[in-house]
């Protein structure tokens, strides 16, 4: 370790001391520990009209004097009055914090934290660079009271003051990731979205996206430029945009924030890149503004149509026999606008006089292309997780806009997408479709595809008892499994009917005599009661060896808790805490779900 931090200090501490007169270079040495008297002298005889006698590093560490600086003097180099000092001396701090949890609080303990704030509105790039790059190194970790002292001393005001003005790219690397750092402790996240929304969205967001305010010809708009600056910021933004419905508004109506996000995800589609973080980080972002929107944008209630569920049971309530199957794309021949399309257009979709920006291209069902674009090319499986969860998100709820999304995921052929990713063997993945698909059978006629051609994968991936399938889903997913297949059979016999020739029966009922999980216990009763109920059933049930004791709720399932200690409602909303393992940046991520 000490090799490492002598190799350190050769690289970092070494001022520049080139224009001092000599007092001064005598009055700083006096204020130096051996070490830094030792550069001061070498960097002296370096200046050019002391170029007579060189003294190397190697020769300033046999010097006997030699040692390393302690914590409490590098932090008090940093009020140093020579900059180049202030700079050295920051940049040995972020060598020490560097994975050093230990370092990283005595400096908070020695009040180092509120010097290197004020270092970030140094007028030398080299001064605030550095005590950035310290800053961040501090703020990496699951110590929060880091964190909580960086906000303290007006922290991130700061650095969003420094984001303003500097043009440098790496100085911008330094705070966005900083900032991502800060934005994972939820006490931060408002502070982050009150003091730097506005900038990080357009000094960052909005230029890196390819996004353009004043260019309504997309032949002109950019592709997206995926920065480290970029995914930093989207990796804050993610990070903040989970924190509460407050959070949620306040990014829906950051101007240009959804437009740009949007643009970049669809040059990502385009460009065939649709794996890396930036792309990753965005959808989670669009994914979190999507839940409870149907609530919480403003004259939601003008959406709010009870009838219009109705009607799209009724009218999706059998299929015609010209209409053509979204699982099998056929149609009748000389049919430019087949069935679909013409019931399609009762719904009612409004017709557009403007062009749709800001947060109503959040629910847009145009939308729903780019989802699927994503879940077809995209193999990063927390941008799958997050597509579909958007689409789980815009399909809740029973407003207008639902009902549009729910039938434009059956228009563009979405369902055999979201089924295929049944077969995954990613849990959260698995989970995300599960929710999205049983949302989408709220559409009459997408309940009778969805159990037509789901209601097997769905089946498959439940386990027989304790015996789990080979994936080992984790309990939340099995049990919104079991949710999805409740609502698929809920209202439809022949779905029920299906569900009982895939054999889902013996599973049903392992699960309901023996899971430990209350809430499996709980989920798996409804669906057997639910099949119960169907009369025309009960005799293919009885010649297949199962009676009415089978289908009862099990009494000493109330009582069981779950593996979480949880009990009682399936609709729950649990965060995603994905922690990139990175060496310097933190990304503690909660992604909001709709269950």
């Amino acid at each position: 370790a000490n090799q490492s931090i002598n190799q350190s200090i050769k690289q970092t501490i070494r001022p520049k001391l080139s224009g001092y007169d000599d007092a001064f270079m005598a009055q700083l040495e006096g204020n130096l520990n051996p070490f830094f008297q030792a550069m001061c002298r070498a960097q002296t005889l370096q200046l050019p009209h002391k170029r007579s006698s060189m003294v190397s590093l190697d020769s300033i560490r046999r010097d006997p004097r030699w040692r390393d600086p302690n914590l409490h003097e590098v932090i008090s180099m940093l009020s140093h009055p020579m900059d180049p000092v202030k700079s050295n001396a920051a940049a040995y701090l972020q060598h020490l914090c560097y994975e050093n949890d230990r370092i990283k609080q005595e400096v908070r303990q020695l009040n180092g934290v509120p010097i290197l704030v004020e270092l970030l509105d140094h007028p030398k790039a080299e001064v605030h660079r550095k005590a950035c790059g310290a800053l961040r190194n501090i703020s990496y970790g699951k110590d929060h009271n880091n964190k909580m002292a960086i906000k303290s001393c007006d922290g991130i005001q700061a650095l969003v003051r420094l984001l303003r003005k500097t043009s440098s790219m790496e100085v911008k690397e330094l705070v966005t990731g900083t900032l991502w750092n800060l934005s994972s402790h939820e006490p931060l996240k408002l502070t982050v979205i009150n003091q730097g929304l506005q900038t990080l969205t357009g000094e960052i967001i909005i230029p890196h996206s390819g996004w353009r305010r004043d260019s309504a010809d997309p032949s002109k708009l950019q592709s997206a430029e995926w920065t480290t600056v970029f995914k930093n910021t989207s990796g804050c933004l993610r990070n903040v945009s989970s924190d509460g419905a407050e959070a949620r508004q306040r990014l829906r109506e950051c101007e240009g924030l959804v437009d740009a996000l949007l643009h970049a995800l669809q040059s990502a589609v385009v460009n065939k890149d649709t794996d890396n973080k930036s792309v990753e980080n965005c959808v989670c972002i669009l994914r979190n503004l999507s839940y409870h929107v149907h609530k919480e944008i403003p004259g939601a209630e003008r959406f709010q149509e009870p009838h219009a569920n109705h009607l799209m049971r009724s009218v999706g309530h059998q299929k015609k026999k010209n209409e053509p199957d979204c699982f099998t794309g056929k149609r009748p021949k000389g049919w430019k606008n087949g069935f679909m399309d013409r019931k399609y257009s009762t719904l009612d979709l409004p017709k557009r006089t403007e062009l749709m920006k800001g947060l109503e291209l959040l629910y847009q069902p145009e939308v729903v292309r780019l989802y699927l674009s994503l879940l077809t090319c995209s193999h990063n499986h927390n941008t799958l997780e997050a597509a579909a969860g958007a689409l789980q998100n815009l399909a809740a709820g029973h407003w207008a806009w639902s009902s549009y999304i729910r039938a434009t995921v059956r228009k563009e052929k979405g369902l055999p997408i979201l089924v295929e990713l049944l077969r995954s063997d990613v849990d959260k993945v698995v989970r995300a479709v599960a929710i999205a698909l049983r949302n989408l059978a709220m559409d009459r006629r997408n309940k009778d595809l969805i159990g037509n051609y789901a209601l097997r994968d769905l089946v498959s991936n439940l386990p027989c008892g304790q015996q789990h399938p080979a994936k080992n889903l984790e309990g939340d997913t099995v049990v919104s499994i079991l949710n999805t297949i409740h609502e698929i059979i809920t209202d439809n016999l022949e779905n029920a009917r299906v569900l009982i020739q895939g054999h889902a029966v013996q599973k049903l009922v392992a699960i309901n005599k023996s899971s430990q999980s209350a809430r499996e216990t709980k989920a798996a009763s409804h669906v057997l009661q639910t099949i119960w109920t169907y009369k025309d059933l009960r005799n293919t049930l009885t010649k297949a060896g199962w009676n009415k004791s089978h289908f009862k709720p099990t009494t000493s399932g109330v009582t069981k808790k779950s593996k979480s200690g949880k009990q009682g409602s399936d609709d729950i909303t649990l965060p995603l805490m994905d922690k990139n393992q990175g060496q310097k940046i933190t990304a503690c991520i909660p992604s909001v779900k709709y269950y």
